[in-house]
Parts: C-alpha cells; structure tokens; sequence
C-alpha cells in the first residue's frame, strides 16, 4: 500500500505510506495521489482534502533510485498519471486542499505548499527543492508559485541553492501558515480543515476558483517550461552525476563536467 485514505466529518485525509522510503513518490505513488485527488473532487461529501505523511518523512521527493531506472532503462514502464498527471491534478483540485507536513520535505514534498491552500510544519519539519543537485529543473510550477508565495530571493534561495529550509525560517518567508509542536501538527492541520469542511462546499469551490483563476494561465505556462527544461536535462551530464553518485553513495562532482553542463 502507498497510499492510506480515511474520512471524517468531510475532510478526506490522504497519507503517503511508503515509510521505509521516506515516502518517496515512485509512479505507484504518483499514480495512487493523482487518483484520490481526482476522486475527491468529484466526490460530494469531500469538502477538503488533508495530505500527510506515514513516518519521519512527509515525503522524500522523488524515488532516485526509480528515477535512474527511467533514464538509464529504455524498457521502463511508466504510471497512468506520472508526475506531471499529479500536478496537474494539484492544480486543478477545485476545493481546499491542506498538507500536514510531519518531517522531510524534499522535492514535490516541498513545492507541493505552491498548489496547497493552507500548510501546517511540523517544528521538526525540513524543506529542501533539490533541482540543481540533482542537475534539473524546477517542478510544479514552483518557479511561478513560489516567488509569488514568498518573494523573489527567498524563491531564489530555496529553488537555486538546493539548501535545507527550516519550519521557523519557511514560516517567517510565508510558505508555511502554522509551525506546531510535532505531536499537535495532525490535529491542528485537521482542526482546521475541518472549520473550511462545515462550509458550503459550493462557496468553497468558488471562493478557491476565484482566487487561482487570475494565476491559472501562468501556472500552466510555467509548468510547461519547467517540464520542457526538466526533460532537456534529466539524463544529461549533470543529472547523471548526479544519480550515479546518489546510487553509489557519494557526492556528485559538478565541478568536471562539460562547459555547460
């Protein structure tokens, strides 16, 4: 199972369940996300949904070791969703949408807060985008999101440093709503979801299309460079670095790569 989901006075809560890989999204996961959110939507007695973590991780980003397998493996079979079928069911996701973040945030366990409404860290929580370790691109329109979100140097920083964040300083640049104590973070995070679920869910869904609807276009757009740039580089010098040291244990040498690379 990759993917647990409960609900209880109309919050459907989601929880990535892959602990032993820190929940890493391979494509089952992808797969298992992209289908609950699109069933939530259409489901009238979901009025929010509530996404959490299994474990010390809320999610590790993407599974790397998978992720050499698709480019290194011209037989890999890739999910019905993938990745850009999540985030394009993230973006079109009608009503409320919370994240819990209990621990590691890395990756799309990050910039998943761009296309979330309301985020709650836990004090422990970490936040790491790490496109230009890894040699690639931004994700989920993160590079349109985020300095919306935060500014542009503080989106500068966190999408070009690959540098962890912490819950207190993602607090104090505006991607996280609340920082609560790790044994208060759920109950928080569900208490209010479920102040917006004893809403109508009509109003709800209008009042969130009015508020993205001005940005959609532009969402749409940076997703589309961003996965144009993140195709250009994966399996390029950089990300091949960048995997094989992953894979073997090390870190990744930059510094010897083609001009360019």
């Amino acid at each position: 199972m990759t993917l647990t989901v409960s609900d209880e006075n109309r919050v459907r809560t989601l929880v990535l369940d892959r602990p032993e890989a820190l929940n890493a999204f391979n494509e089952a996961l992808y797969d298992a996300l992209a289908d609950a959110l699109l069933e939530a939507a259409d489901d009238p007695t979901v009025a929010v949904v509530l996404i959490t973590g299994n474990g010390r991780a809320f999610s590790a980003g993407t599974d790397l070791l998978e992720m050499h397998r698709m480019s290194t493996d011209p037989g890999f079979v890739r999910g019905k969703h993938g990745f850009i079928g999540l985030v394009d069911a993230l973006v079109d996701f009608p009503k409320p949408l919370v994240v819990a973040v209990n621990g590691i945030g890395l990756g799309i366990g990050c910039t998943i807060i761009g296309l979330a409404d309301l985020a709650f860290l836990s004090s422990t929580a970490r936040l790491k985008c790490p496109f230009t370790s890894l040699g690639v691109a931004p994700e989920a329109a993160s590079s349109y999101l985020f300095p919306a979100l935060v500014g542009r140097q503080n989106a500068a920083w966190a999408l070009m440093s690959s540098e962890w964040i912490s819950a207190e300083e993602a607090h104090a640049m505006g991607l996280a709503f609340r920082v609560c104590a790790p044994e208060d973070l759920l109950a928080t995070a569900t208490r209010h979801a479920e102040v917006l679920a004893a809403k109508p869910i009509s109003s709800l869904v209008a009042v969130k299309r009015t508020m993205t609807e001005p940005h959609r276009a532009a969402v749409r757009a940076a997703r589309d460079r961003e996965n144009a740039a993140f195709a250009e580089l994966m399996g390029g010098p950089a990300n091949l670095e960048a995997l094989t040291a992953f894979a073997e244990g090390r870190e990744p040498d930059f510094t010897r790569l083609p001009a360019g690379g």
